[in-house]
C-alpha cells in the first residue's frame, strides 16, 4: 500500500492511496463471511453459498462497500500517522479504481487540524494589576453579612416606613372597574424594592395596621396587559402587619455568629485577607486573559467548520449535564424557555470559534518552544481534578489510563504555556515613557 499526500490549504489535504490486490481480496473475504447469512441463492442453504455462485448472480459489487469498509480504518490511520496529520472531519472519497485482482485506487479530501501562523507572542504588553483593598471594602463587605443574617421582626406600635416588610390585602380598579389579577391577601411587599408598579411602595409609607389606603398609579406604557397599559388604576389596600428588619449590632458577638473568630477586630482582619486573596486571583486571571487574547489576536488561522461544529457540541453536553445537576433536563429547558438547539447553536458559534482559536494557538507556541511539562505538573493537574470533583480519589488514581494520563499531560502543557506567556510578558509603556521616547526620536531628526 502506497500513500501520498498534498496540502490543499492550510486546513485541508488529499491523499492519493493505492493498495495492492492481495489486500484488496482480504476485504473481499471478509465482505463476504459478513453478508453470506443473508444473501439467499437458490439450491443453497443460508450460508452455505460460495462466494463465486453470489458473484456470479449479483456481480461482484455486491461486495464491495464492505470490502473497502473491512480494509480502510487500517490504511487510513497508517496514513494519518506517517503524514502528522490530525484530521478534524469525515473524508470524502473519490474512488478511482476498485476490483477483484486490482489495484484499489482511491482518494480522499479532509479537513486537518490547521497550520498557525504565529504572530507576536513574546514580549506582549501586559502587566498585573492587584486593585488595593480599602477599609470601604471591608466595611462593605461586612454589611453584606449584616444584612444575610438580619431578621424581620414584628411591629404594631407605629405606621409603615420605607424599607418595612409588611403584609396587606388589596383590590385594583380600573375606571371604576375591578380588573383581573388586580387582587391579593397576604401579600408580602418590602417597601421600596421596586416589586410594584412605580408609585405604589411609597403611598403605603404612612399606612395603619387595619385601615384602608388607597393607591393611585398609571400602569406604564409597556405593562404586559395590553388592557391596562397607559391607564389610571386605584388600588384598595390593608396593612395587616408589619416588620422592620433587625440588623445585628457590629460587635463580637457579631464576629462570633458569623465567623471562626471570637473578636470583630479577628473577623475584620480575616475579611480583609480573603478580599486581598481575591483581588490576587483576579488579577491573575485579567493578566493570564490579556497575554492568551494578545497572542490569539496576533495569530492568523484557517479554523475548520468542523472544529467549531464539535466545540459547540461539547459546550451544549457541558450544559446539558450542569442542568442534569440541577435536576432539570436539557428538553425540559428548551421547553420552558423556547429554546431551540439551532438557536443555543448560532448563539455559542463566534465563543466557540474563539475556543478553537486559543487552544490552537497555545498548541502552536507550545511545539514552537518545546515546552513539555514534567511529571510533577502532570500529578498535580490529576490531582486538582480529583479535589474538583471531590470523587474517591484512589479509586480513580487506580483506574487511570495511559490516555487519560494523556489528557492530564495536555493540561499541564497548556498551563505551562500560558505560564511562559506571563513571564515572557512586558509592562506597557507609560504616556510620560512613550512621549520621552517621542522627544528623543524627534530630536534626532533633527
Amino acid at each position: 500500500m502506497s500513500a501520498t499526500m498534498e496540502k490543499l490549504s492550510s486546513n485541508k489535504v488529499r491523499l492519493d492511496f493505492t493498495v495492492d490486490a492481495e489486500t484488496f481480496e482480504k476485504g473481499m473475504q471478509a465482505a463476504y463471511r459478513k453478508n453470506v447469512k443473508r444473501i439467499r441463492i437458490p439450491g443453497f442453504r443460508p450460508g452455505k453459498a460460495p462466494r463465486k455462485v453470489i458473484e456470479n448472480m449479483y456481480g461482484e459489487s455486491v461486495f464491495y462497500d464492505d470490502a473497502f469498509d473491512a480494509i480502510f480504518p487500517d490504511i487510513y490511520t497508517a496514513a494519518v500517522k506517517e503524514n502528522d496529520i490530525t484530521p478534524v472531519d469525515q473524508p470524502k472519497l473519490d474512488l478511482k479504481q476498485i476490483g477483484s485482482g486490482k489495484e484499489l485506487v482511491f482518494s480522499i479530501e479532509v479537513f486537518v487540524k490547521p497550520d498557525v501562523e504565529l504572530g507576536l507572542y513574546k514580549g506582549l504588553e501586559a502587566e498585573k494589576v492587584v486593585n488595593e483593598v480599602t477599609d470601604d471594602d471591608v466595611n462593605a463587605e461586612i454589611e453584606r453579612a449584616r444584612e444575610r443574617v438580619s431578621r424581620y421582626v414584628d411591629v404594631d406600635d407605629r405606621p409603615v416606613k420605607m424599607d418595612d416588610q409588611v403584609t396587606l390585602n388589596y383590590a385594583g380598579f380600573c375606571e371604576g372597574e375591578q380588573f383581573e389579577g388586580g387582587t391579593a391577601e397576604n401579600q408580602r411587599l418590602i417597601i421600596g424594592s421596586g416589586t410594584f408598579i412605580p408609585g405604589f411602595e411609597e403611598q403605603l409609607v404612612g399606612a395603619q395596621i387595619g385601615v384602608e389606603t388607597e393607591v393611585n398609579v398609571t400602569f406604564p406604557e409597556n405593562y404586559q396587559a395590553e388592557n391596562l397599559k397607559g391607564k389610571p388604576a386605584v388600588f384598595k389596600c390593608t396593612v395587616t402587619a408589619i416588620q422592620e428588619k433587625d440588623v445585628p449590632e457590629l460587635d463580637d458577638e457579631f464576629a462570633k455568629d458569623v465567623s471562626e473568630f471570637d473578636t470583630l477586630d479577628e473577623y475584620k482582619a480575616s475579611v480583609r485577607a480573603d478580599l486581598e486573596k481575591r483581588a490576587e486571583t483576579s488579577a491573575e486571571n485579567a493578566f493570564e486573559n490579556e497575554v492568551i487574547e494578545a497572542a490569539t489576536d496576533n495569530a492568523t488561522i484557517d479554523i475548520p467548520e468542523a472544529m467549531v461544529d464539535s466545540r459547540i457540541d461539547e459546550r451544549i453536553n457541558e450544559f446539558a449535564a450542569q442542568l442534569r445537576m440541577q435536576g432539570l433536563s436539557f428538553e425540559d429547558y428548551q421547553k420552558y424557555t423556547s429554546t431551540t438547539v439551532d438557536d443555543m447553536r448560532k448563539q455559542l458559534r463566534e465563543g466557540a470559534e474563539r475556543d478553537v482559536k486559543v487552544r490552537l494557538v497555545l498548541e502552536a507556541i507550545s511545539k514552537a518552544e518545546n515546552i513539555v511539562p514534567e511529571d510533577a505538573d502532570v500529578d498535580a493537574e490529576i490531582q486538582r481534578y480529583v479535589d474538583n470533583v471531590r470523587g474517591d480519589a484512589q479509586k480513580f488514581l487506580s483506574t487511570l489510563t495511559d490516555d487519560d494520563r494523556a489528557y492530564f499531560t495536555d493540561i499541564a502543557r497548556i498551563q505551562k504555556t500560558v505560564k511562559f506567556l506571563k513571564d515572557n510578558a512586558v509592562a506597557p509603556k507609560g504616556e510620560t515613557e512613550q512621549k520621552a521616547e517621542g522627544e528623543t526620536e524627534t530630536a534626532g531628526e533633527n
